[in-house]
């Protein structure tokens, strides 16, 4: 796999601050929102980078190991464990300065090594030992969860049971349909009993015949006869949280669209909400005879 720069990803400096990563992330979320993007197949994707760009960088830890290792990050924890296990060699090696690899170059792209590491690497710790290290941990699990649009509404707790396991999760209000999270050591065991593998939850919001979802706005329509809509008065709208009166003003015209801020879907990992945005709809009344002439005066009056 192909090595990302998630600052370039994210559009920040390597020395921009915790508070501009978040930011960043947030701007960049909300632009490539899948539910926004429709008509682009390759926003799904550019989400999903964003996404994992912001789970290493917005950690102070895996950004440390990220700044250090590079495109071998995830294995940091392996390279620093044959460290600390290759003390006595490293006595014998002081003049080779093993602070974090500086000096050896693009370790990764030796040729012929087909570990993807370096022939120094292989050489100082033994390709058996390091063979064995990248076998200890079991393999990463996959998993989908159904949640409604009222699910993802507030934060939530749920425990899942998998393969006979209860894993006590945190649902963030507000996560994307196909949104995926990182269980770190629910996975698959170990075959050398150490480190397990992690889970993978994938989100999937299932269609509400109410609401269409954009970004964090939810979109509805209610519907009232034509003497609402030329008299005013008020009108039921449906929310995620059950029906409220909303007024209607004297004159408005059929498919108006009302925007009811904040009634709409929680900002992921953020404050504040999207708004509901009402499509006004009128239902034309029966009329009879007398009514008919009525209209017709007025009508002729104009």
């Amino acid at each position: 796999m192909a090595f990302i720069d998630y600052y370039k990803v994210l559009g920040v400096e390597k020395n921009a601050s915790q508070d501009e990563i978040k930011k960043a992330y947030r701007r960049l979320a909300k632009r490539f929102h899948p539910d926004l993007n429709k008509d682009d197949p390759q926003a799904k994707a550019k989400f999903q980078e964003i996404n994992e760009a912001n789970e290493v960088l917005g950690d102070a830890e895996k950004r440390r190991r990220y700044d250090e290792y590079g495109e071998h990050w995830k294995h940091s924890e392996e390279f620093e464990a044959q460290q600390r296990n290759a003390g006595a060699y490293r006595s014998g090696a002081q003049g080779f300065g093993f602070g974090g690899f500086e000096g050896f170059g693009d370790f990764s792209r030796s040729a012929g090594n087909s570990s993807g590491f370096s022939d120094f690497f292989e050489q100082l710790f033994g390709g058996a030992a390091y063979s064995n290290a990248r076998k200890r941990k079991g393999e990463d699990l996959q998993a989908t969860l159904q949640l409604t649009l009222k699910d993802i509404a507030t934060s939530q707790k749920r425990v899942l049971e998998i393969n006979g396991e209860k894993i006590a999760i945190t649902i963030p209000a507000g996560v994307a349909d196909g949104q995926k999270i990182r269980i770190k050591g629910h996975g698959g065991q170990s075959a050398y009993g150490k480190e397990r593998g992690d889970l993978y939850i994938t989100f999937r919001i299932e269609p509400d015949s109410r609401f269409t979802r954009e970004g964090d706005d939810l979109l509805t329509t209610a519907t009232c006869d034509m003497y609402t809509l030329l008299l005013g008065g008020e009108v039921v709208v449906p929310t995620l949280n059950g029906n409220i009166k909303i007024n209607i003003k004297a004159g408005t015209q059929p498919d108006s669209r009302l925007r009811l801020r904040g009634k709409g879907l929680p900002h992921y990992k953020s404050e504040g909400a999207g708004d509901m945005i009402v499509t006004v709809k009128v239902v034309l009344p029966q009329l009879n005879a007398h009514q008919m002439e009525l209209l017709k005066k007025i009508k002729n009056e104009k």
